[in-house]
């Protein structure tokens, strides 16, 4: 390894144990380099680095199951998370306000979005911030707090007072597990409160899930089914009885 490439990776290794997780953007900067060679950087040492929804962090993150799901799940029953937000994009219009859970599944949902389309767009999850980032007429509004690299999601009362400032249309919900008696469950506690909260201010709540979900119950509930204007998966909106 050259000294200037040895010297770029130090600086990087030093920059994520500051910061422990980075856009490649911010590190390009902090490297005085271009983006390019930054993931050329990062590919050849992955012993050390990976890329996480456009974003670095230290491998070891990745090999002890962290952050969360999102590193195996990302790829986990793709084609069906990509179908269900298919069927959900028709509840999106021009000039809506969305809120946008975090998960693997929705992120297929902001790919969708019309780039002609202005939108106020709501999330609290680096992977669906980033995706956002991409369209040219969203402007988007970033729950902070404290990160949960569980999840690459934040939780706070900061964002909480931030929703209790906005008027949504429809909000987009994720769930771990989807059972007909027991409601919508999701595996991180802090999420639910944030999920109850974006709900409470939505004209519609629209459960996004693949089929896998149903039948499954996981530790933190946050809504019973009949609080959802739908219930999409898959195979189309999903019908539960009362």
């Amino acid at each position: 390894m050259n000294p200037r490439k040895g010297h770029r990776i130090a600086a990087l290794a030093d920059a994520l144990s500051q910061h422990r997780i980075l856009h490649i953007k911010t590190a390009a900067q902090i490297l005085g380099v271009s983006e390019m060679t930054v993931r050329r950087d990062v590919s050849a040492n992955a012993d050390q680095f990976a890329f996480f929804g456009g974003h670095i962090v230290p491998a070891s993150d990745v090999e002890n199951d962290n952050p969360y799901e999102l590193s195996r799940a990302a790829d986990s029953h793709a084609a069906a998370k990509r179908q269900a937000c298919s069927h959900a994009i028709e509840y999106i219009h021009d000039d809506d306000t969305i809120f946008f859970d975090c998960g693997t599944t929705v992120p297929y949902l902001v790919d969708l979005l019309p780039d002609h389309y202005h939108l106020t767009a709501i999330c609290y999850a680096l992977n669906i911030a980033e995706r956002l980032t991409r369209k040219p007429n969203v402007r988007l509004v970033m729950l902070g707090g404290l990160y949960h690299s569980a999840s690459a999601s934040f939780s706070g009362s900061a964002g909480l007072e931030t929703l209790d400032a906005l008027g949504i249309n429809v909000a987009f919900l994720s769930a771990a597990g989807v059972d007909s008696r027991r409601g919508a469950t999701c595996a991180h506690f802090h999420e639910a409160e944030i999920k109850r909260k974006a709900m409470s201010r939505a004209q519609k709540n629209i459960l996004l899930v693949d089929s896998s979900k149903i039948g499954k119950l996981k530790p933190a509930f946050f809504s019973d089914l009949q609080s959802f204007d739908a219930v999409i998966t898959e195979d189309g909106i999903k019908d539960f009885p009362e």
